[in-house]
């Protein structure tokens, strides 16, 4: 079943315009989550929220948004207040302009979503723009309010689509420049092992690599607690270091990769 749209409104480059769709490309609908409850009757707890300074609960319609100016002084922002500073339209997503797609770092990159033209007579505009991106190795730039806050945002094309990123802002991604001790040329023994070592472990990309264990060992342990109503749960054994590893923390990385050489190659020849 298609995903239903999230978000429409229009994209616009200069005097081009198309109808869109958008929906988030990742999700997390089917990931087990647990309430709070209460241990002695079993009933869900409901949070609330309370006056710091009488401990008396707060009506809905009396919470207020807030910004600390000092240690117990707040500045009341009201949302007539955000409305003057919000984006003039939230539903059309004007490119401001284009850069090199390779040019953005990934840390960048916040949430993606799909995008496409919402109806036919869009569609040609749509295709043109997602095939000009394509050829010129580029990626938009512009502005629009998601998740009630606005955001810059990056499209890209995809396929027969384009892909929409929200971005984080400049002052909230760190420089990384790598680790000091990684500086100088690598060793060209250990360098070709290694390569070994990559090209025997390559494999085409496929969706199950990405697996996640714990979630299905939460449904197996909710499986088997609505079968046996029980609480107990098995001793874990503390986890054995792999085999062959060295005591301590010094690693011979020339014996470890070849050790690993060797074992990839055994496991191969036992698969045959």
């Amino acid at each position: 079943m298609a995903q239903r749209a999230f978000w429409k409104g229009w994209l616009k480059l200069s005097l081009v315009t198309c109808r869109v769709a958008m929906t988030p490309a990742t999700t997390e609908r089917e990931k087990v989550r647990f309430h709070t409850l209460n241990r002695e009757t079993g009933n869900r707890v409901v949070a609330h929220y309370v006056d710091e300074a009488t401990g008396k609960p707060v009506d809905e319609a009396d919470e207020a948004r807030g910004y600390q100016t000092g240690d117990d002084t707040y500045l009341l922002i009201e949302d007539e207040d955000l409305d003057q500073i919000a984006l003039e339209s939230a539903r059309t997503i004007d490119i401001e302009r284009f850069v090199p797609r390779d040019g953005i770092g990934w840390a960048y990159l916040d949430k993606p979503h799909y995008l496409v033209p919402d109806d036919a007579v869009g569609a040609e505009a749509f295709g043109v723009i997602r095939s000009a991106m394509a050829q010129s190795g580029t990626a938009a730039l512009a502005r629009l309010v998601l998740y009630r806050r606005e955001r810059a945002v990056m499209i890209e094309p995809r396929g027969r689509g384009l892909v929409l990123w929200t971005l984080r802002y400049g002052d909230e991604v760190r420089a990384f420049d790598g680790a000091p001790q990684a500086d100088g040329r690598p060793d060209k023994a250990a360098l070709a092992l290694v390569k070994t070592l990559i090209a025997e472990r390559t494999r085409d990309w496929s969706p199950d690599m990405v697996e996640d264990p714990v979630q299905q060992g939460l449904l197996d342990l909710i499986a088997a607690k609505v079968r046996t109503k029980t609480r107990k749960r098995p001793a874990r054994k503390p986890e054995a270091p792999p085999a062959g590893a060295p005591p301590g923390n010094v690693i011979d990385i020339m014996d470890a990769l070849k050790r690993s050489l060797a074992t990839g190659k055994a496991g191969a020849g036992r698969k045959k």
